[in-house]
């Protein structure tokens, strides 16, 4: 933003998003979900920042019920069974740099810039990765549900839909605790 035009009203907007946004475990309501704010969800992802530009983010958005159906028979405990629609999230592990991969980092700015996409929109949202990624597995039996290409890992899913009720505030540690300026305060060393 140019500091020139900066904006009071819209600068606040966004702030008051990114500080409400929180995650939903609830029941969704039936609506579907507009392509157009699927594919405006998927814009957000894959706008976000990548290590040494590689790009290793991928997005699958599902709206077909009986595919959907497919998935949420394969996620054991059940998550998001209501959910009209879910977004999956695959990687590709690419050097980037030197022996170092982002991959981790990359598909996790897509991740957030979605889940604030889908809260503008009026979603609601949960990033569930270990439950994908667990000794068993889940994420592999999704991506072969999606026909996706083994060099792609499947690492998260995101369910869209509108909450059928209020999403609770989590307890949050005070500012003081997780932040500072200039430094570690000596009072928390040692």
């Amino acid at each position: 933003m140019n500091r020139q035009n900066f904006d009071r009203q819209n600068t606040q907007a966004m702030l008051d998003l990114i500080l409400s946004r929180r995650s939903y475990r609830g029941t969704y309501r039936p609506d579907p979900v507009p392509r157009e704010h699927l594919t405006a969800i998927l814009e957000a992802g894959l706008a976000a920042p990548s290590g040494c530009n590689k790009q290793t983010t991928s997005l699958i958005a599902v709206d077909d019920p009986a595919l959907l159906a497919s998935i949420k028979a394969a996620i054991d405990p059940p998550v998001a069974r209501t959910a009209p629609a879910m977004i999956c999230v695959l990687t590709q592990r690419i050097i980037a740099y030197r022996d170092r991969c982002f991959a981790t980092q990359d598909y996790a700015a897509a991740i957030e810039n979605m889940l604030l996409a889908m809260e503008a929109l009026g979603y609601r949202s949960c990033w569930y990765e270990g439950h994908i990624t667990d000794a068993d597995r889940i994420g592999d039996r999704i991506a072969r549900i999606l026909h996706v290409p083994d060099e792609y890992e499947l690492v998260c899913i995101l369910p869209v839909g509108v909450a059928a009720e209020e999403a609770r505030a989590p307890q949050k540690k005070p500012f003081g605790q997780r932040a500072w300026l200039n430094g570690f305060p000596e009072s928390q060393e040692k």
